[in-house]
């Protein structure tokens, strides 16, 4: 059940343990770094792009097939006050890059480009790259389709592969190296 008990999940969809995901998100090191730093427990075959400033990698609990996040390698914080233009918009040409590359392996009827995350958990800057799959029913698209509440999408560690593996050979193709 969603976080309305008379709502279900939108078909395809698993429950999500969010307040699993707050106590982790709050009472661990930054996810981000963590990948950077190779830590156990990430995968690093889902960085699907890396270059000297920034990483993208699928999302560990997709709302929608395809989601990517897209960060700064340092550790910032805050969209605006913490990048000069020069990286923002290094950073919003990554983003749009890998935005791209997932709108050409993911069937999408608009992509979702936003960034999250707070001082209280996840606070490293990041980007969301959300494909809305075609015929979503208007009632579960935008924030709905967006929030782990409404349940994530089961996929098998080789899905993921295989999804990786597509957007880092379309990034390649367009001259964006891993």
């Amino acid at each position: 059940m969603s976080t309305h008990d008379s709502d279900p999940l939108p078909q395809g969809r698993e429950p999500f343990d969010l307040a699993g995901y707050v106590r982790r998100t709050r009472g661990r090191p930054c996810f981000i770094c963590a990948i950077l730093a190779g830590a156990p427990g990430y995968d690093l075959e889902q960085i699907v792009f890396e270059d000297e400033h920034h990483v993208a990698f699928l999302d560990r609990y997709p709302t929608m097939p395809g989601k990517v996040l897209v960060a700064p390698r340092a550790h910032v914080e805050h969209a605006v006050r913490d990048l000069d233009e020069d990286a923002y918009l290094r950073l919003m040409r990554t983003v749009r890059r890998v935005a791209l590359a997932v709108e050409a392996v993911v069937p999408s009827e608009r992509t979702y480009l936003l960034s999250l995350g707070s001082q209280q958990g996840n606070a490293h800057l990041h980007w969301h790259i959300a494909p809305l799959p075609p015929g979503t029913p208007y009632e579960q698209q935008q924030y709905h389709a967006l929030m782990t509440e409404n349940g994530v999408i089961p996929w098998s560690a080789q899905q993921a592969a295989d999804l990786a593996g597509r957007l880092r050979a379309v990034l390649s193709e367009a001259g964006v190296d891993r």
